[in-house]
């Protein structure tokens, strides 16, 4: 069983390889679609003419490392399923007609992922294809998270918390066990820390509350976005510069960007100016004040984890988090993380805490397996 994993964005294209250990055969992708293209994963990076989807779909299948013919299947991350898709499934016309309904739901994200979709069976007609939502791990939330208090009219729009990094939580999960050699603790808060950041309740191996809500801009401070915000103050945003501008600066001018002038955190790091150090302290007091949230809403916590591109590499801004849970209970190894090993809490430490690599791509492929050996 060979599975190719399909991650298409508005301007890219990602693929990978997995066989069914999960093991990762080959990673391609192709950038800059419908401009300056280029392929990477084969060599040198390489100048290639890839206008739309399609024909970035048919140079990536040209240059992986074993013929099309020995692939299995294909399976896609796709961002939004709405209340339609809470679980993995098997693409069919009808399932691609839902992805598509979603789309006001996603409107940068979903299309795009359509038309990996349909790039794929185009090329490939007969191989199956699979897809799996970044926000189908949330589906458990109870209704009193998900519902916002709003009148039947608006909430008729689909306006709920569906929360996202779904398939990174998923995947956390599932490789939690095998990372600390005991079974998956019943409490867990799991934070991923990246450009795009959220936290999540795991009551039980279960969602059951997360910091972003409605599209991935609430929640905590992120690299351009604002994280949680007063809708008023949204309104006044799109009264003053419209509703074009104000989503401009709400997603792709606030955050870390808007406060210390970098979305990098790295950047940050480095920049040594007083509002560069006021971001760094903004991004972490607002991952403590979620936390606390989420702990509530589970009844307690036995296990923290971090993933993402932040949360895996960055001590500093680790351990400004755990330092600030230590009330609960957490006491930090503080040699483990500056060297970033997985086990992070000290001996004695009431709660433990852990470093988990993302394989949101591996979840990806490993939900795709499950359906097929069921006989999806």
């Amino acid at each position: 069983m060979v599975v190719l994993v399909v991650n298409a964005g508005s301007s890219s294209l990602k693929a990978a390889v997995f066989a069914a250990d999960l093991t990762e055969r080959a990673a391609l992708r192709v950038t800059e679609i419908g401009g300056a293209a280029r392929l990477d994963g084969v060599g040198p990076s390489q100048a290639v003419n890839a206008p739309d989807h399609a024909a970035a779909m048919a140079l990536i299948l040209e240059a992986l490392p074993m013929p099309v013919t020995s692939l299995s299947a294909a399976a896609h991350r796709v961002v939004h399923g709405g209340d339609l898709f809470v679980s993995p499934c098997r693409v069919t016309d009808s399932v691609a007609q839902g992805i598509a309904a979603c789309i006001a739901l996603a409107p940068l994200h979903n299309p795009a992922n359509l038309s990996g979709i349909r790039a794929l069976q185009a090329l490939t007609p007969d191989l199956p294809q699979y897809a799996s939502f970044d926000t189908a791990f949330h589906a458990t939330n109870p209704d009193v998270a998900r519902r916002y208090a709003l009148p039947q009219r608006a909430e008729g729009l689909g306006i709920k918390r569906y929360g996202f990094h779904g398939l990174s939580y998923a995947s956390l999960t599932a490789r939690l066990p095998a990372l600390t050699g005991e079974a998956l603790p019943r409490r867990v808060l799991a934070l991923h820390l990246g450009n795009g950041a959220s936290i999540c309740a795991i009551l039980d191996g279960q969602s059951v509350a997360t910091s972003m809500g409605y599209s991935p801009l609430d929640g905590l401070t992120m690299g351009s976005r604002t994280g949680g915000i007063d809708g008023n103050a949204v309104l006044r945003l799109a009264e003053v510069f419209g509703i074009a501008e104000a989503g401009r600066i709400l997603n792709r001018e606030s955050g870390l960007l808007g406060l210390g002038g970098a979305s990098d955190m790295r950047a940050l790091h480095g920049a040594g100016t007083p509002e560069a150090a006021f971001a760094v302290d903004h991004f972490c007091y607002w991952a403590l004040r979620h936390a606390g949230s989420l702990i509530a809403a589970m009844g307690g916590v036995d296990a923290l984890c971090f993933t993402g591109g932040i949360g895996e590499n960055d001590s500093k801004v680790r351990r400004n988090i755990l330092s600030g849970l230590d009330f609960i209970g957490l006491s930090l190894d503080h040699a483990a993380n500056d060297r970033g090993i997985p086990r992070l809490h000290a001996e004695g430490s009431r709660i433990t805490a852990w470093i988990v690599p993302a394989m949101e791509e591996a979840q990806i492929a490993a939900e795709a397996l499950a359906l097929i050996a069921a006989g999806e």
